[in-house]
């Protein structure tokens, strides 16, 4: 009876250990197997400590507003993560900064490894975020206020004057990851189909081809 007793209260601490065990954060889109004998890493792997210096943990990039080329959208945003900062690796956080032509815009967007608070260096933005219940959470944010996005759900950011605009965001994240919607959805590689983005549009393959065509940058 003891024994019996003995190897069930094995087998529950060996349930109990399972029921609490969870993979750790993707620090990174995918992680492939490789089966060849190496070091295994969600991340990045470190220096010996007797090779690192102080530029190792010093980056100017967002001292200046970034040069916004993209004359469409009216932004251009400007990372300041671990692969910018090698200094940064393991440390859980990041920075960008975004800056705004007048009426320019952030496109709708996730970051799939962070929670994003935004500070507005100058100007205003109208931002917002959507749940997974398709509820709006928007608001307009003026110089020197602050607006968190939570963790991997899709928002953006829009200069709402004729006024050039600047933000600094902080993550929880070494690399948090971008994803924006209309370039993942029209402009991969290899695309996706033009009758599946049709479907799921509600319109005609003519339609997403045109859509396709605005996205794609001209050589």
């Amino acid at each position: 009876m003891a024994g019996a007793m003995a190897v069930l209260m094995v087998l529950l601490a060996a349930i109990a250990t399972g029921a609490f065990a969870n993979d750790p954060d993707m620090l990174q889109d995918v992680c492939v197997a490789d089966h060849t004998p190496g070091i295994l890493v969600n991340g990045f792997a470190c220096k010996n400590i007797s090779t690192i210096s102080p530029l190792d943990f010093f980056f100017k990039g967002i001292s200046q507003p970034g040069q916004i080329t993209n004359t469409i959208l009216g932004s251009k945003v400007t990372s300041a993560n671990v692969q910018d900062i090698p200094g940064l690796n393991t440390l859980g956080i990041s920075m960008a900064r975004a800056d705004f032509a007048p009426y320019g815009l952030n496109p709708p967007h996730i970051h799939p490894r962070a929670t994003e608070m935004l500070f507005v260096l100058e100007g205003e933005l109208y931002v917002g975020f959507i749940t997974t219940s398709n509820k709006l959470i928007s608001k307009v944010v003026k110089a020197g206020e602050v607006f968190v996005f939570p963790r991997g759900l899709v928002h953006f950011q829009k200069n709402m004057s004729k006024h050039p605009a600047a933000v600094l965001a902080a993550f929880n994240s070494q690399l948090p990851g971008t994803q924006q919607f209309a370039a993942a959805l029209f402009t991969s590689d290899p695309p996706v189909p033009n009758d599946v983005l049709a479907k799921a549009f509600n319109t005609d393959q003519h339609s997403v081809e045109k859509i396709r065509a605005g996205l794609t940058p001209k050589m």
